[in-house]
């Protein structure tokens, strides 16, 4: 029997990457309440099905039912963003009980303040993110939903490529604001 944590039990786990981008912004809906923003697209990574998966306003339950049945999912601000702007599509669920990592809450918790997923990725990948959610907006907006969903496709891919780092490595990489390569520890077994 293998325990839940070794190397071979991950590999048999559903590990669910997810990211969502949002209709609107916050400056549209009066403050900072992520249920108002509207989803409109979600990509999961899926371990089981080693593939993304495209979901759209029109496909929140089946995304949701995916974020539910999943062994673990894991997001960069997903429990105060992502989970809120799905809440309006599932009001009786309660996001706080899928088995979830949220990278930012993790690493805020080690440091002490919030780092953007652009900056880990810099310092950790070398990669950078091909845009970002105002540009996605306008995007979903002018019907470019093919760039919407490459976008958030990118999002999630560099999502699980920081998350991987961390786990095999016990850390991930971010700039000081003087431009110090530093690094935090993440427990991501």
């Amino acid at each position: 029997i293998l325990a839940r944590g070794t190397e071979e039990s991950r590999d048999r786990m559903n590990i669910v990457y997810f990211d969502l981008e949002s209709q609107k912004l916050f400056e549209e809906v009066g403050g900072r309440d992520p249920g108002k923003l509207l989803l409109a697209c979600g990509v999961t990574w899926s371990t089981a099905r080693n593939d993304f998966a495209v979901y759209w306003e029109k496909d929140a339950p089946a995304l949701i039912a995916e974020l539910k049945a999943a062994d673990r999912v894991i997001g960069f601000n997903i429990v105060s963003f992502d989970y809120e702007v799905l809440k309006p599509y599932a009001p009786n669920e309660n996001f706080r009980a899928f088995r979830s990592t949220d990278m930012l809450q993790d690493i805020f918790r080690a440091l002490g303040f919030r780092l953007s997923l652009d900056s880990i990725a810099k310092a950790t990948l070398g990669a950078t993110k091909t845009a970002d959610g105002i540009k996605s907006v306008e995007w979903f907006r002018n019907g470019e939903l093919d760039k919407v969903a490459e976008y958030c496709k990118a999002d999630v891919d560099i999502t699980r490529r920081v998350y991987e780092f961390g786990r095999d490595n016990g850390y991930v990489h971010y700039y000081s604001k003087l431009g110090s390569k530093l690094k935090v520890a993440v427990n991501w077994k």
